[in-house]
């Protein structure tokens, strides 16, 4: 089989399983999906722990020349960033790929729509307790996520395409071999005795969490945008929380 043959069909699997698979495999989990996350976190003594956030950089080795200097990052490499959010189960729930690679962790987050519910101030309400402090909003944990092997196409929207779909063909790995009634390692904290909850949002006619378009930075979301853009970046409370979280987990 020729090389242009094997890319084309490479080119078409992809948008096939895209098509097909993009609404159940790479969705962000409802309320009821994100209840068993927050358990599980919570056993792991994490409570309100939603999932693992963090970067990776593609080596993109077939960079146009023109888009080298900005996609150059810090080790010389020219690169693509993911942005990416799993579960304990390794289930990503949240990709955000195609930030050129000169940007860091920080860029990435602020162009990201991962929070895009939480501007709206629609986001799920969460509820939970750490010595005695009663916290209201989620977090992440950064943690590592690696791809190994360079990019060898010039197209980023090919390469994008091909990022999703190796993110949905593992998210059905996951589902079809991961054991969810497996025993569990980890014990629940016998001192804390207030579980995580969740306050759920309305649901749509046909059952399914209701679904917006794309957030408009402008207009009359502004305002209170700007109010819980600004509540996410208090850092006093995060400090707080992390103190809080080490006390629990012994460090």
């Amino acid at each position: 089989m020729g090389k242009s043959t094997i890319l084309e069909s490479l080119v078409r699997f992809c948008d096939a399983v895209e098509t097909l698979y993009t609404r159940d495999y790479l969705r962000r989990p409802t309320p009821s999906e994100l209840q068993p996350l927050l358990q599980k976190a919570e056993s792991r003594r994490f409570p309100g722990m939603i999932g693992s956030i963090d970067c990776m950089h593609w080596q993109w080795k077939n960079c146009p020349t023109a888009w080298q200097w900005d996609y150059g990052n810090r080790k010389g490499q020219k690169s693509i960033i993911l942005e990416a959010v799993a579960g304990f189960d390794t289930w990503v729930w949240h990709a955000f790929f195609g930030v050129v690679g000169s940007q860091n962790d920080l860029n990435v987050l602020d162009q990201s729509p991962v929070f895009n519910d939480v501007l709206r101030d629609e986001g799920p309400t969460i509820t939970y307790q750490i010595n005695n402090i009663v916290y209201q909003n989620g977090y992440y944990l950064a943690d590592g996520i690696y791809l190994r092997g360079a990019a060898r196409l010039f197209d980023e929207e090919v390469l994008k395409s091909i990022m999703m779909t190796c993110i949905i063909l593992h998210n059905m790995i996951v589902e079809d071999e991961y054991d969810y009634d497996a025993d569990e390692v980890y014990e629940p904290d016998p001192m804390n005795t207030t579980l995580t909850r969740i306050y759920e949002k309305p649901m749509s006619p046909n059952g399914e969490l209701v679904q917006h378009d794309p957030l408009v930075r402008d207009g009359s979301l502004m305002h209170r945008m700007i109010e819980c853009y600004t509540e996410m970046q208090l850092s006093y409370i995060h400090e707080h929380r992390q103190v809080d979280l080490r006390s629990i987990c012994g460090r």
